[in-house]
């Protein structure tokens, strides 16, 4: 890619602002350094892994590069047998322990959509050893630590206490009579040997070795003969020391020697790494989306963003050419974002080839082998080229080198000279770049170049929108229209005098002034139908939300229907169940006053009450009956507002609302509820309202009993039966009974259940084979009011209970 395109679109200021997020020195230069993909597959590679490094960061929270110094020839030095200092082999530490981070950390992700970092993380090699060995034994960048050896720690620990010795003795001459011979009471060294400052009077009366004097001659330096031994058996220990430390560092250096072309290798992708994580973070800090790559020249931009704007201030950008034309010619006012559309187009598909994502909503960028650029003052001092000629020397290369492969960028062709000569030179020189078969984009105020791209196939007009009202650019770009110049608008705005306007408006020539009428008036109808889409677009979302609203509406009504159709079954269970308990009471009240011998008037009394009772409960029986042979299923022809219905799907009675014959379905008032229901699942009252029903039967029959007939009096007949049901509790014991016995049993316990509004109970089944327990299980999983059942838990009964949460 040429150096001019990457500067005219400032995409060198793009990569040095993702390249501040790299850690290593390197990776910041490679990041820097980065030349464009010329390849769809490369700038595919590079995108991938940069989702990837996205994906690793902010989805999984991996650690970036550990940061380490450049090792510069360092491993080379190592590998000839050169021993490296402390410091240096620190720096390689860190080098083995970022390779050793990022090996294990992208490895340990098990995401199948990380492939390309993991092909880089498996070519990265360390020495987990090594790099303990270097960290354990150097503690800093001038010192090993004693336990880096064992003959090490030998030596320091006789040398410590060699020095205690030689220090204890000297402390002697300190205190002793010799300390009158002393300049001052120290200890001091010269040439790493302990010596004591005598005065030069009693040089004489210190015996042993003099090393030094002082400038004034007045302080003599004088290692004693007593320590004399022990101070040379002291500078052998240090030597044996010295040679012993340059032995580790030798031996730690020449391990690392070994390593040289894996550690140059690992130094390499990690600087690689490095800078896919800083395009990561980059893409995150703007709020960017991968671009879809193409070599066909196809570039759709939808809300693009200048990335070197203020996300605060910048103003999104849509645009797109490649497909039905190769070429977008863009006009409209000054300022109003021509050239920054026309860099910025550049810019993506240069930042998409280096593997950077794009700040847009949505991008499809293509691949190009070049992209040449003329814009911006051109002008050459040095070469004593003006502007126009700087431009021309410009256009004669774009036009010899162009091909289907480039892109092309014109800020204003044929500028800086005569206007009817520019334009004419612009026109041909887009036309003649539109047969190469090249893709390009140009801005122009010329409105011979607007006619030409409204009448020429492959070229397509846009404009940069103005409002003419407040005379600011709208920074929004709209494809199929020209836009006008507005230069006499603004210079208004900014104060001209009237006078010098008018005689502007009057120089300018019919045709212009038409072309800018049509332009003008177009771009009003835009508006004006733009603002009647918006008000559509309202309507058509209101309209949603009603039927949104609806929706939950009917919904909850249908909810409220389950509700109602469950609570009735368990009402009438529950009042079967009653009515049987209450009939089963009664019999076996009187089966006891027959059991005994003798019957007294008093138990006939007792006895004909019990019978009377329970025929009263028959009636009752027949009496519901008869309410409800009283309903025949409605007729939606009949049906009428105000009539009483029975729903037969809820089990209750209501009022019809309204009546939907289209549809076969009545909204229908049962208490505070309303529901929607089909006319089928209705039935309709049948009374006229004088005891007789439509088929003239009677609305309630002749009451039965009385001697002789076929009355319930004689058809009683007394049975043995069960105990009294007790009324619906927590829980229910079925153990002992069969599966025959406890299913009814345990369903009419959860009717009772539900009428008593219990959230939870409990069933008592046992263990045994497991029969019975599988069969409740099987009714519960059935039942669509219970949300869920387990088996107890430790003090609950365990597997022998059952408890069950209704919903």
């Amino acid at each position: 890619m040429n150096a001019k395109a990457i500067e005219k679109t400032e995409l060198n200021k793009i990569l040095e602002a993702a390249a501040d997020y790299a850690v290593l020195d390197g990776g910041k230069e490679r990041l820097k350094s980065c030349e464009p993909a010329d390849t769809v597959a490369e700038a595919k590679r590079r995108l991938t892994r940069t989702q990837e490094c996205v994906k690793l960061l902010f989805t999984y929270g991996l650690p970036k590069v550990e940061y380490f110094e450049p090792l510069g020839d360092m491993l080379t030095r190592a590998e000839k047998g050169a021993a490296l200092s402390c410091a240096e082999l620190l720096t390689a530490a860190n080098l083995l322990r970022s390779v050793r981070i990022v090996r294990e950390s992208v490895a340990g992700v098990t995401d199948p959509e990380i492939v390309e970092m993991k092909r880089l993380a498996d070519g990265l090699y360390y020495d987990r050893n090594l790099e303990d060995d270097i960290v354990g034994k150097i503690l800093s960048e001038t010192e090993i630590a004693d336990q880096a050896s064992e003959k090490l720690f030998a030596l320091r620990r006789e040398i410590r206490a060699l020095n205690d010795r030689i220090k204890a003795r000297l402390g002697e001459y300190l205190t002793g009579a010799e300390g009158k011979y002393l300049q001052e009471g120290i200890v001091t060294m010269r040439d790493n040997r302990y010596v004591l400052p005598v005065r030069a009077e009693y040089k004489r009366s210190v015996k042993g070795f003099i090393h030094d004097r002082s400038a004034s001659g007045a302080t003599f330096f004088i290692e004693p003969e007593e320590v004399l031994e022990m101070n040379n058996e002291l500078r052998s220990l240090t030597l044996d020391e010295r040679e012993e430390v340059e032995r580790i560092l030798k031996e730690l250096s020449s391990r690392l020697g070994r390593m040289k072309e894996e550690l140059t290798a690992a130094q390499e992708i990690l600087e690689e790494t490095d800078g896919y994580y800083a395009r990561a973070e980059y893409a995150y800090s703007l709020s960017a989306v991968r671009p879809e790559i193409n070599d066909k020249g196809v570039i759709e931009i939808e809300g693009g963003r200048h990335p070197l704007i203020d996300k605060k201030k910048v103003v999104p950008v849509s645009l797109a050419l490649g497909k039905e034309y190769r070429w977008l010619l863009i006009s409209g006012p000054n300022t109003g974002g021509k050239t920054v559309t026309l860099k910025m187009a550049g810019l993506f598909c240069l930042m998409a080839a280096c593997g950077l994502f794009l700040p847009a909503k949505s991008a499809c960028v293509a691949v190009f082998k070049e992209i040449y650029c003329d814009m911006g003052d051109a002008q050459s001092i040095e070469e004593s080229l003006s502007t126009f000629s700087s431009h021309m020397k410009t256009l004669v290369s774009i036009v010899e080198k162009a091909d289907s492969s480039s892109l092309v960028l014109l800020d204003e062709p044929g500028g800086g000279t005569d206007p009817e000569e520019g334009q004419a030179l612009a026109r041909a020189v887009v036309e003649y770049l539109l047969k190469t078969g090249c893709t390009g984009i140009a801005t122009t105020h010329y409105s011979s170049l607007k006619e030409f791209a409204f009448s020429a196939r492959g070229i397509e007009n846009a404009s940069m929108q103005f409002d003419a009202q407040t005379l600011q650019p709208l920074y929004v770009i709209r494809l199929g229209l020209a836009g006008a110049s507005n230069a006499l608008a603004i210079a208004r705005k900014w104060g001209l005098k009237e006078e010098i306007l008018n005689a502007a408006a009057s120089y300018l020539s019919e045709d212009s002034q038409k072309l800018n009428n049509i332009v003008r008036r177009a771009e009003e109808s835009r508006q004006k139908s733009e603002e009647l889409f918006i008000e559509r677009g309202k309507d058509v979302a209101a309209l949603k939300d009603k039927i949104a609203e609806a929706e939950e509406e009917r919904r909850k009504l249908s909810a409220e229907r389950e509700k109602l159709q469950a609570g009735a079954k368990a009402e009438l269970r529950r009042r079967i169940s009653e009515k049987a308990a209450e009939a089963e009471d009664l019999l076996f009240q009187m089966e006891e006053i027959f059991k005994k011998s003798e019957l007294t008037e008093g138990d006939l009394i007792t006895a004909r009450t019990l019978k009377n009772k329970l025929i009263g409960k028959a009636y009752e029986a027949e009496e519901e009956e008869e309410s409800k042979a009283r309903y025949l299923p409605a007729d939606k022809d009949k049906l009428q507002i105000g009539d009483t219905v029975f729903i037969d799907t809820v089990g209750k009675t209501g009022t019809v609302l309204s009546v939907r014959k289209e549809k076969n379905e009545a909204e229908v008032s049962c208490g505070e509820i309303k529901l929607r229901v089909k006319i089928s699942s209705l039935s309709a009252l049948i009374n006229d309202g004088n005891g007789q029903n439509k088929k003239g039967v009677p609305a309630r029959r002749e009451a039965r009993g009385g001697k002789g007939g076929n009355s319930a009096e004689n058809n009683i007949k007394v049975t043995k039966n069960l105990a009294p049901r007790l009324a619906p509790s927590l829980e229910i014991n079925v153990i002992g009974e069969t599966v025959a016995e406890a299913v009814p049993d345990v369903e009419a316990f959860l009717d009772s259940a539900l009428i008593s509004n219990l959230e939870e109970v409990r069933i008592v089944h046992g263990v045994g084979g497991g029969k019975l327990r599988a069969a409740i299980h099987e009714l519960l999983r059935k039942d669509p009011r219970v949300k869920e059942f387990r088996p107890g838990r430790y003090g609950e009964g365990e597997a022998g209970v059952t408890v069950v949460k209704f919903k």
